[in-house]
């Protein structure tokens, strides 16, 4: 996924964001990083061109982009918080060997993770979403 500045610029304010340089910087570096960053890797990114950046400030940009869902949490078998700036419904392949995250679409998982919840009639829990994690390892570890 690639995005321009003024694209960015455009989901921040559609959102309901006040436009600032370290939102869209962080939001870019998201996109630019691929692979669902951590923090860490988003901080190092943005700081080649931008040195003084807090690392205080990425956290909270980082927390105000997932409150806003332009990008969602992922977490890895490590404890390591990663993020991804694809907020639409899709699943997540992790590889345990190298802590590879590749995203992972399938409609009829999707239809067939529906229709079980559906059948199961959970009346006292309102599923917000259903998001797998499969954990294997690619072939190329």
């Amino acid at each position: 996924m690639s995005y321009k500045q003024s694209e960015i610029r455009n989901l921040l304010s559609e959102a309901g964001l006040k436009v600032t340089p370290q939102r869209v910087e962080i939001l870019n570096a998201i996109y630019t990083l691929k692979n669902h960053p951590t923090a860490e890797k988003i901080i190092e990114h943005i700081r080649k061109s931008n040195p003084n950046i807090a690392t205080g400030t990425v956290y909270k940009v980082l927390d105000t982009l997932v409150q806003k869902n332009l990008v969602k949490r992922v977490k890895t078998d490590r404890d390591i918080m990663r993020y991804d700036g694809i907020t639409e419904n899709h699943h997540h392949l992790y590889c345990s060997k190298c802590d590879t995250i590749e995203d992972y679409n399938d409609p009829e998982l999707d239809q067939l993770l529906s229709e079980y919840f559906n059948k199961k009639n959970l009346k006292h829990f309102a599923i917000e979403d259903v998001v797998l994690q499969i954990r294997g390892t690619f072939h190329k570890c």
